[in-house]
């Protein structure tokens, strides 16, 4: 199978036993994304590909991709706090790899290792030669787990901070990940649930419950479903659960469709009754061409609201998990001229995407009503062009393909390294891609 066979599919993720950032790592590895992909994002941010350490192991019966980071040394250019410095009254919120702990006023012993604030790691990411798909996903998944720490310790965001093996760790994590699904590119991605465990888990705050507090918040924060997992342990991690909260766009089962490829990712932890790994897989959910489902679509009518805030408002719709935002003029009552915002949503994300839309603008109620919808069975091909690779997505009825369009800010992007007009690089792609038929 060749690699370009895995883009643009649906990913379903099976987490029976738990979710951790190496895990999804090593699935999306095990599914077929290439090294080359993951590194390159990793040289660009610092950290050096050659920190991840990948090998093949057998958990249980099933052989999954094992991951490994080395923490040592630290990330290039890092500007980093010591404890010694000064801190804001309140102290920070300093995160060990996957446990954030809240030290307060606490005194640190000439031992403790330096420590990279959120908003430090933020920057790094922000200002580093990624992809926009890489660098979008990356932030989303960081910010989800700056925001959970700073809730449930009562503190902002930018008191975060990650102490030193900990950033490494979760900067490879979180960035190979975000690498890894911008490749794929997928049409979208379920999970019927998330095994989170039980009991407790003792760390700096002393004894607390499982699931850990900040995974549970990520997961509260999106709407996602857990389970227990039937396991006296954490198996949910807070970074597990950000890539999750970042990446499932629908909570349910696996949809009708052909499995065409399956990646298995390995924990540290030897579980007595089930292989630790995560499952991904990558289905083809229009393989017999044409496909149908049913969606809703929510409306509402403005007539009081400045344009300047509709393109903020379907920013907050669509991550709401809107699967389309639109607007269309109207005409009201007393002729007054007005706008009709429309957007398309799984029985799932209905309501949240209705909530974005009361929230974000100012009308004082929404309808609904169901709808179908056929699609194309879609796919991304890469295609050699003189301006580098371009990546094309293809809608397709069988054998025969309907439309190809390629991918508008990879072709941006492409053009302004060459400094040429971006229609000269999508002409570009489309005569490639019409070559390799």
């Amino acid at each position: 199978m060749t690699a370009d066979r895995i883009r643009g599919l649906h990913l379903h993720i099976d987490g029976a036993s738990g979710a951790a950032g190496d895990m999804m790592l090593g699935a999306l590895i095990d599914l077929g994304v290439p090294i080359e992909a993951i590194g390159d994002a990793l040289d660009a941010i610092g950290a050096g590909r050659d920190r991840l350490s990948i090998s093949r192991v057998v958990t249980h019966g099933i052989a999954a991709v094992d991951v490994k980071v080395d923490t040592r040394g630290e990330l290039a250019g890092a500007q980093r706090d010591h404890h010694g410095a000064a801190h804001a009254p309140g102290g920070h919120v300093h995160a060990h790899g996957d446990h954030v702990h809240a030290h307060g006023d606490h005194v640190h012993g000439p031992g403790d290792r330096a420590h990279h604030h959120y908003a430090a790691i933020r920057a790094r990411i922000a200002d580093a030669a990624l992809t926009p798909g890489t660098r979008a996903r990356a932030l989303d998944i960081f910010d989800r787990i700056a925001r959970a720490e700073a809730r449930l310790h009562g503190m902002t965001v930018d008191d975060v901070a990650f102490h030193e093996v900990g950033a490494i760790d979760s900067v490879v994590d979180v960035v190979g990940t975000a690498a890894a699904l911008d490749w794929l590119g997928p049409s979208a991605v379920t999970c019927s649930g998330i095994a989170m465990g039980h009991g407790t888990l003792t760390c700096a705050h002393g004894v607390l419950p499982v699931p850990a507090p900040a995974a549970l918040e990520i997961l509260r924060e999106a709407g996602g479903v857990m389970s227990d997992g039937g396991l006296p342990r954490e198996l949910c991690t807070p970074t597990g659960a950000a890539i999750l909260a970042a990446t499932v766009t629908r909570w349910t089962a696996a949809p009708s469709g052909r499995p065409i490829a399956i990646g298995w990712g390995a924990g540290d932890a030897v579980l007595a009754d089930r292989p630790n790994a995560l499952r991904v897989v990558g289905i083809d959910t229009a393989a017999a061409g044409e496909r149908a489902e049913r969606v809703w679509q929510i409306d509402a009518n403005i007539d009081d609201m400045s344009p300047e805030l509709c393109g903020p408002a379907s920013e907050a719709v669509f991550a709401a998990g809107a699967l389309d935002v639109w607007w269309m003029p109207i005409t009201m009552k007393k002729g007054r001229p007005a706008l009709m915002v429309s957007a398309l949503a799984t029985d799932e994300a209905r309501a949240a995407v209705a909530a974005a839309i009361l929230r974000e603008t100012t009308t004082i109620g929404v309808r609904f009503s169901a709808r179908e919808r056929t699609m194309l069975a879609r796919s991304m091909r890469e295609v050699v062009t003189p301006y580098g690779p371009i990546p094309v997505k293809v809608a397709a009825d069988g054998d025969a393909v309907w439309n190809a369009a390629p991918e508008f800010e990879a072709c941006a992007a492409a053009a302004q390294r060459h400094g040429v007009p971006v229609k000269r690089v999508l002409a570009a792609a489309l005569a490639a891609f019409e070559a390799s038929r």
